[in-house]
Parts: structure tokens; C-alpha cells; sequence
């Protein structure tokens, strides 16, 4: 069978990496009925600080693509195919930032472009965005989303 997202990624120029582990005592995924919901995924990396002080918002936005291209990789992990997702339900990212940072929605962009990149029209989502003055391990974007499967 032809995945047809996966042929999307190779014509991006996307290779998935493994998949992260998880940072506690928690699963990087739970099945639930029709849905997959992806626990929060920061950018590959590793990287270190706060959105309007040690990053700009084209750098914040090149994070949350980064927590994608982690989230689809998650997803490769629990479904094996990544046309399994019939439709990106919901994505809520959080930006470490300083307290006058007001591009939020700017960076979370990152992540849903690589979205409706590699899913089509199923995947426009909504979603929400928040901002953190912290983050677990100073992380500039954690994202967590929920697909239709």
C-alpha cells in the first residue's frame, strides 16, 4: 500500500527521526477510541531559552516545526503508517517567553504549516496557544496535539 503522507515528507525533504523519549513517567502517546493524543514534544535539539531574548519568532517558528516533525514521528510509532490520520483534530503549543513577547501564534505557525504540509486538508486543526514564562528543560516551544484516526 502506497502511504501517500510519507510521500509528501520525502518531497519536503523530511526524514523522521526516532522518536523521543519521554522526559517522566508518562507515554509518548494514548490511543483512545478514534483519537491518538501525542503528549507534549519540544524541537529536536534540545534547545535552550526564551522566545523575545534568546530567540526571535522566525527562530521560535523553526522550533515548533521541529516539535512537528517530533509529533509525526510519534505518531509513525503507534499507528506504523502516517495515513492512519484521517484528520489533525487539535494542537496547543506553549512558548517560553519573555512577558512583552506577543508573537505566540507566530511561532506555533511552524507547526501548523508542517501540518497542512503533510496532511492536506485534514490537516487544518485548531488549536491554541499560550504563553510560559518556563518550560521543563528551558525548552523554547512544547507542543501536544490530538489526531482522528
Amino acid at each position: 500500500m502506497i502511504d501517500h503522507v510519507e510521500q509528501r515528507l520525502e518531497r519536503l525533504g523530511i526524514v523522521l527521526p526516532s522518536r523521543s523519549e519521554p522526559a517522566a513517567n508518562y507515554s509518548n502517546y494514548v490511543k483512545s477510541h478514534s483519537y491518538l493524543f501525542v503528549s507534549g514534544k519540544g524541537p529536536s535539539g534540545s534547545p535552550r531559552g526564551k522566545l523575545g531574548q534568546d530567540y526571535s519568532t522566525e527562530a521560535g517558528y523553526h522550533f515548533a516545526r521541529s516539535a512537528g516533525i517530533e509529533i509525526l514521528a510519534v505518531i509513525k510509532e503507534a499507528m506504523g503508517r502516517l495515513d492512519q490520520v484521517k484528520r489533525v483534530v487539535k494542537i496547543q503549543g506553549f512558548v517560553n517567553a519573555t512577558d512583552l513577547y506577543e508573537e505566540h501564534h507566530l511561532v506555533l505557525n511552524g507547526c501548523s504549516d508542517l501540518l497542512c504540509e503533510v496532511f492536506g486538508e485534514q490537516g487544518v486543526h485548531s488549536r491554541s496557544v499560550m504563553g510560559a514564562n518556563s518550560l521543563r528543560g528551558n525548552l523554547p516551544v512544547i507542543i501536544e496535539s490530538i489526531f482522528e484516526i
